[in-house]
């Protein structure tokens, strides 16, 4: 295993790449790490180069600096820098927070991919607009972000995070994780509430994505909270190429709980894709990373 940087922006983002073969980049959920991958990484080296970044805040990669209102499209230029440098197109894999900026790469730069794997994508935003259930969605993961919010602006950044956990994953699991763990994710409860901040107030909507461009899979766990659950069921409507997998007892933790019933399924999908090749941007268009 291979720990690099690459600053993009003015932010050093840190990733780990592993194993040879088509890229593969996957991104992890909030308050986590590339590390959340390292089971699944381990299982798709044989057959792909594995890049995991820690998005900004996270693990090694550089805070947010504070210029300017957060969005995903911070995120997303991080990620597309790694991907610039490949020269190909990459199979790009999200979750959580992490499905949310890959869904925002995508609509930027489909012809940098050749596929995306969505994985409980927390694009909150998606949920605006909609009708009765998506306004039922929508005002429950507003209220957990607001007494996150709320937590975190008197101090009490362990109730913040506790709250956080146990919301995505069960009533008591913060109490069952050992105390260093706890102190870790306490410190990250900041990052936390620029990431809710991002997915609820980014502009892009359901008919934004009508003619992407990109071949995606869906994964979604039957007991996971409504709002990605209703994600899920949008994308998989909407989308024009896409396919929808859930898994009847998985919660939303699913690249931890369920990492081998999801290696299969990635896999098959990267493999199904047919070449595509990547157009090459004119010397006037092209960006430049700082």
């Amino acid at each position: 295993m291979s720990i690099t940087s690459i600053e993009v922006g003015g932010i050093s983002c840190q990733y780990f790449a592993v194993g040879a073969g088509e890229p593969i980049v996957l991104l992890h959920c909030t308050g986590h790490s590339g590390r959340q991958w390292a089971e699944l990484a381990a299982a798709l080296r044989t057959d792909f180069e594995v890049i995991a970044p820690d998005l900004c805040g996270y693990g090694g990669t550089a805070h947010w600096p504070g210029s300017g209102a957060f969005n995903l499209g911070v995120e997303a230029d991080l990620v597309d820098a790694l991907v610039d440098k490949l020269n190909r197109p990459a199979h790009l894999v999200g979750h959580s927070f992490g499905g949310a900026v890959a869904l925002q790469l995508a609509l930027r730069h489909p012809d940098h991919l050749k596929s995306v794997t969505l994985i409980e994508p927390a694009a909150f935003h998606l949920l605006c607009d909609g009708d009765d259930e998506d306004k039922r969605a929508l005002r429950q993961i507003s209220e957990i972000a607001t007494t996150v919010a709320s937590a975190v602006n008197c101090g009490d950044y362990v109730g913040a995070m506790r709250r956080f956990v146990d919301y995505w994953t069960r009533d008591g699991a913060w109490d069952a994780l050992p105390n260093p763990q706890r102190i870790a994710l306490a410190s990250r409860i900041n990052k936390v509430t620029l990431d809710f901040w991002a997915t609820l107030n980014d502009p892009t909507r359901l008919v934004d994505l009508v003619d992407l461009d990109v071949p995606t899979l869906i994964i979604s766990g039957g007991r996971s909270p409504f709002p990605t659950r209703r994600i899920c069921y949008h994308l998989a409507r909407t989308l024009p190429d896409v396919k929808l997998r859930t898994f009847d007892d998985a919660g939303h933790m699913l690249p931890l709980s369920h990492f081998r019933e999801i290696h299969p399924l990635i896999k098959a999908h990267c493999d199904a894709q047919p070449h595509r090749r990547r157009r090459l941007q004119s010397d006037s268009s092209a960006r430049a990373y700082a």
